[in-house]
């Protein structure tokens, strides 16, 4: 891993358990992980384990390969406000990587969890004196359906939104970097995009099963390009990023564009992934505008006939597969330092070796 991390002593806001007296040795954090057995918390779990920080999963299941690797897990729910705070007792630094992803369902189940929810983060966090937390937030909560060519953390959030999961990660996202420097609590967040990698549960998953029953079409003219990172990139921006805020940095308070750094051609991209799954490449399409008429039609009717199923086609799923949306990371690279670790081709590799298994 390329980051040191910081000393309790020398990480900013002292008022966590288990602060080692002046002169001592350094030691390692104590961190909760919401959603550490979800796909990217389990890698920023694993990575602070490895180097020699304690760590405390908050989730809603049990995992025992958490427990396996010496995590103490909490099961409970982001939505209990007592459970939360509970536990965010005594640790010093929270990585709030749990939320509800997804294009399609009930507002009241997204604002629950990923609104509601990080506003139980904060409390619980204010209460127990918890020095530092680091949001996982999402690019799509700046993406209005139109191309982000090379954006950087200035772009504004939307004036409307296309499904409820980027409106209620923006609002999280808003309520966590408005707690800045709230009772001594530092904050920022990281927006990392289109996270893939071994153990992936939901992205590549979905895409190869929608290529094997043959419902994946090419959306758009397949110039588009859009940007991505790499699991283990991912988690260790977070570190990198906890690890930096402390009191005068430009950290605290800030949002981050977290990527590879190398946008892609979106359809290369995917057919590269169902190529390293044996699937042969996606030779039909449709045009944006097409997929367009359809996600919408397609989302009035499900709401008519209240079906919880999602949608093959919305307005959201089409927009992200025809448009480019990618980002200037400067502000990560010039903050805290991030690079990405591992380059794209050797993440590949790694994931084809996964497939294979």
């Amino acid at each position: 891993m390329a980051a040191t991390h910081l000393s309790r002593r020398a990480a900013g806001p002292q008022r966590g358990v288990g602060f080692q007296p002046a002169g001592s040795e350094d030691v390692g954090l104590f961190a909760l992980v919401t959603g550490a057995g979800g796909f990217l918390g389990q890698y920023i779990a694993e990575q602070l384990v490895a180097r020699g920080d304690r760590v405390r999963s908050f989730s809603r299941g049990s995992y025992p390969q958490l427990d396996e690797i010496g995590i103490e897990t909490v099961t409970g729910d982001l939505r209990d406000k007592t459970a939360v705070a509970k536990a965010c007792e005594g640790v010093d630094v929270v990585f709030h990587s749990a939320g509800v992803a997804g294009i399609w369902g009930s507002w009241d189940h997204f604002y629950g969890i990923n609104t509601l929810g990080t506003h139980n983060i904060v409390s619980g966090c204010v209460q127990h004196g918890v020095p530092r937390l680091v949001y996982t937030s999402s690019p799509s909560v700046t993406f209005d359906g139109t191309d982000q060519n090379g954006i950087d953390e200035s772009a504004p959030y939307p004036d409307h939104w296309l499904c409820h999961y980027p409106h209620t990660k923006a609002l999280g996202e808003q309520h966590v970097l408005e707690s800045n420097n709230r009772d001594g609590l530092l904050t920022c967040s990281l927006r990392p995009h289109l996270i893939w990698g071994p153990r992936d549960q939901h992205l590549i998953p979905r895409l190869l099963d929608r290529a094997r029953s043959g419902k994946l079409r090419r959306i758009g003219d397949g110039t588009n390009l859009v940007d991505m990172v790499y699991v283990e990139n991912a988690a260790e921006a977070h570190l990198q990023a906890a690890d930096a805020l402390m009191t005068g940095s430009p950290v605290c308070g800030r949002a981050y564009f977290i990527s590879q750094g190398e946008p892609v051609n979106c359809w290369d991209w995917i057919n590269a992934i169902l190529g390293l799954a044996g699937i042969a490449k996606i030779e039909k399409s449709i045009s944006l505008k097409s997929a367009w008429r359809i996600g919408s039609f397609l989302e009035t009717a499900y709401r008519i006939l209240g079906k919880q199923s999602e949608p093959r086609m919305t307005r959201f799923l089409a927009a992200q597969l025809a448009t480019s949306h990618y980002f200037d990371i400067t502000r990560a690279r010039e903050d805290f330092g991030y690079s990405p670790s591992i380059a794209t081709a050797e993440g590949m590799r790694r994931l084809s070796a996964s497939l294979a298994k």
